[in-house]
């Protein structure tokens, strides 16, 4: 963190926050202090209960300062009529109101969603809960664990030759769902400045997750070859021959071999065997088949050598290869150090620890830490002596009734793969005309096939509502046709490798002389600065470094890393870029000026680990994997259930979730043994108690099971699957799922809707995905002003190109 970076008006500048979320989600504030939003967290007198959440390092729990630093503090006692009339007076100074208290405790302290229009009519109030304010499971409540189960992510996670699934490491479940939180606010809020009305949005962290989490019904990464995760059969898939991993003389790497490019440098990294001279190699599907006699191979190749040596050759190689560390590794990391990604920082009153510095980056300068978390009611004199009108009263709006809140927004988009198809998305979806750049010569992985076809659910749901237009960025005119575009453009995205635009000529700087207002977004694995940016780089290869993989395990079984099929966390980059592009339109509008995001997925997987890693930092070895045993209380797990591989998560972590579960599994005299009053008893007994569960549950099926638990207040899930999402029926309750309807398909495929329930932003929109090439004919001539005769020139020149396939 440099010293500027401190001094830095960030693009949300204006924009006033009020945060009164506590526990789970904190971190959506958060993100939006970093990027230069007041952000006033509003606590009781006595404190948030998150304060005391967590690891303690000098008293002060790391979790509470690590995601509330940035933030001013102020307390209130909304049980009287002083701080009632305090909170809403600061209610009509803020745009965005964010909190998790039930409705009806909010409307019995006078502000319920009617209240809070009357004292201001242009606040958007996200409302963040487990499962959201309607449906069935409406009063459930939920840990991150019961997330995983509900949201399908753990019928995935594990391996096949291990019954049990593998609950993912824990802090994945709110950290991710506090970007999706972030990005439905700044949504509304962007909606509100255009229509003049606010929103009450009630964002779901279970609906969250099911779509920024390993989404079944989204777009998968280049080694799935757009195979769809609907239909997995029962246990765990095998997702290991994807993104292999080998021992080392000192630990493991692995290798991503996508491409026939990335296959020709392992095959000369092999020394040329013979049995794999066969051109047939060059693709993927063929060198997975043979992975049986070509794994053994790189193995041996392998094992003679260290991580780093390993790493180095892959590099020279062309093949993109990674180590997997720890997280003493990763902290004691040169490269991230020079690239900036740690820094010492005092994350509350006199604690100064190591701390990621943040997960975005706007015109080249990362914004993170600037200013501690407070202690309670730090900032109440500052906050109260200056209260002014809302940032929506400075800025003008138009209303436009009902139209989508990037109406006329104009993008250019050069995303490859998830994140970069991902991001382009979300902007298409609410009305943004995003135009997909493409090539033949380098097609973008997302639009592989096992069997060749021009199109696939995979990409069908991760491209929806573009158009495409074939260009050949290898030629001057190709070039020259992309400035043309872009000195019209608002947005252009990419995430290629740091200095590949550069090297085209069409860079940042290059891109805003032609047009001063144009904001770029960029996403890659390690970043734009350090050692490392110039790496290959995809998420596993990312989490290896970053030290996910070595977590994501079971750890009473060796070598079981279980993060392969995972493609976290490219789906939260795509909406951590939205959020920062969304912050520079804001800013564009205030003043004119364009700009330029940055970020590296490794940061946002340290951005989610922070509070481990400040911990680790000072104690060392504190990161480990813990499999399915949390600690902490008991029981607690996962639980096989009545029927083939149905398991059911139970999640006891406090006194009166342990109540709820003696009375109903039909124990109540646990609850006359002292020493099963407290969570340390119930560890030291844990064995036993889990075993009388596990006898429970294995009679029950595992819907019935957690629905009985959740009756009896006990924070349980039933395992779902991809095929049990669509017919579950809360979500048919809420709306999550429609369908889109394709041309390739016989049948509409199901696809997720809106990322929370407004009041105000429309629906998104569900045109069907581009084929390649599909729409470079009528762009042309309606963006560039080419009649047939040069649109028909350029196509022979294979400066244009269109679809040749069937569709």
């Amino acid at each position: 963190m440099t010293e500027q970076s401190n001094q830095l008006e960030g693009p949300l500048a204006g924009v006033r926050v009020i945060d009164a979320v506590d526990g789970g989600c904190e971190s959506t504030g958060r993100l939006l202090a970093d990027l230069g939003a007041d952000v006033i967290r509003v606590e009781p007198p006595e404190g948030a209960s998150s304060r005391k959440t967590g690891p303690e390092i000098q008293g002060i729990g790391l979790a509470f300062a690590v995601r509330n630093v940035n933030k001013r503090g102020v307390t209130l006692d909304l049980s009287s009529d002083e701080g009632r009339e305090q909170f809403s007076a600061l209610l009509k100074t803020t745009d965005i109101f964010l909190h998790n208290t039930p409705p009806e405790v909010l409307a019995g302290q006078g502000f319920s969603p009617e209240l809070l229009r009357a004292i201001n009519p242009r606040l958007v109030a996200v409302s963040i809960s487990d499962f959201g304010r309607f449906g069935d499971r409406k009063d459930w409540i939920a840990t991150s664990d019961v997330h995983f189960a509900l949201s399908s992510v753990l019928s995935r996670s594990g391996l096949p030759e291990v019954p049990e699934p593998l609950l993912p490491p824990k802090f994945l479940a709110f950290e991710a769902a506090a970007i999706q939180a972030a990005w439905t606010a700044i949504l509304a809020h962007i909606n509100s400045l255009r229509t003049g009305a606010g929103d009450n949005v009630d964002f779901s962290i279970s609906e969250g997750l099911i779509q920024i989490l390993d989404p079944g019904m989204g777009i998968g990464g280049s080694a799935r070859s757009g195979q769809s995760l609907r239909d997995l059969p029962p246990g765990r898939p095998d997702a290991r021959h994807l993104y292999p991993i080998f021992p080392t003389l000192d630990g493991h790497v692995r290798i991503c071999v996508l491409s026939a490019r990335q296959w020709q440098g392992l095959f000369a990294w092999l020394g040329e065997p013979k049995e794999f001279a066969d051109p047939k190699y060059l693709a993927m599907s063929e060198r997975f088949a043979a992975a049986g006699t070509l794994y053994p191979m790189i193995g041996k190749l392998f094992s003679g050598m260290t991580k780093q040596e390993v790493v180095a050759q892959g590099q020279s190689f062309g093949v993109p290869t990674a180590a997997l560390a720890t997280a003493t590794e990763v902290l004691n990391e040169p490269a991230f150090r020079e690239a900036g990604g740690f820094a010492e920082a005092e994350i509350a009153e006199g604690l100064t620890l190591t701390m990621p510095t943040g997960m975005v980056e706007i015109d080249q300068e990362k914004f993170g830490i600037r200013r501690p978390a407070p202690y309670p009611g730090r900032d109440n004199d500052a906050v109260f002596a200056d209260l002014h009108s809302p940032a929506t009263d400075r800025v003008s709006h138009r209303a436009l009734g009902t139209k989508l809140p990037f109406d006329g927004l104009k993008v250019l988009d050069l995303g490859v793969i998830v994140v970069g198809g991902e991001l382009g998305r979300l902007f298409a979806d609410y009305g943004a005309e995003v135009i997909k750049i493409e090539s033949r010569e380098f097609p973008d992985g997302s639009r592989q096939s096992l069997d060749g076809s021009a199109m696939t659910e995979s990409f069908a749901w991760g491209h929806r509502n573009k158009q495409s237009l074939g260009l050949n960025l290898k030629s001057e005119e190709g070039r020259d046709i992309f400035r043309r575009l872009a000195k019209n453009a608002d947005v252009v995205l990419t995430n290629f490798k740091p200095g590949t635009l550069d090297k085209l000529g069409l860079g940042y700087e290059t891109l805003a002389e032609l047009n001063p207002g144009i904001i770029l977004s960029e996403s890659s694995a390690f970043g734009n600065h350090g050692p490392w940016s110039g790496r290959m780089g995809y998420g596993p290869l990312v989490r290896a470094s970053a030290g996910l993989s070595m977590l994501w395990q079971y750890p009473d079984i060796p070598e079981s890393f279980s993060d392969a099929i995972t493609i976290y966390p490219d789906h939260v980059g795509a909406r951590l870029n939205a959020v920062a592009v969304s912050a520079l339109l804001l800013r564009r509008q205030r003043t004119g000026k364009g700009g330029r995001v940055g970020s590296a997925q490794v940061d946002i997987i340290f951005g989610g680990m922070a509070d481990q890693l400040a911990l680790e930092s000072v104690k060392p070895n504190s990161i480990r994997p813990e499999g399915n045993d949390r600690g902490e209380d008991a029981p607690r797990g996962v639980f096989r259930a009545s029927g083939e591989d149905n398991w059911v998560v139970i999640d006891v972590v406090a006194g009166s979730h342990f109540a709820g579960l003696a009375r109903t599994i039909g124990h109540p005299e646990w609850l006359t043994e002292p020493d099963l009053g407290t969570a340390s008893g119930r560890l030291k007994r844990k064995d036993e108690l889990s075993s009388v569960v596990q006898a429970w549950t294995a009679e029950r099926t595992a819907d019935s099971a957690a629905a009985e638990l959740q009756q009896a207040g006990v924070p349980a899930g039933q395992m779902a699957r991809m095929a049990d999402l669509e017919q579950d029926l809360h979500l048919k309750q809420r709306n999550l799922i429609g369908a889109l309807t394709h041309q390739a398909f016989p049948t509409p495929l199901p696809t997720l809707l809106a990322e929370a329930h407004f009041e105000s932003v429309p629906s998104p929109r569900l045109a069907p995905a581009p084929y390649q090439g599909e729409h470079t004919r009528s762009l042309a001539g309606r963006h560039l002003g080419m009649d047939e005769t040069e649109i028909q020139r350029l196509l022979d020149e294979n400066i244009l190109q269109e679809f040749a396939g069937t569709k």
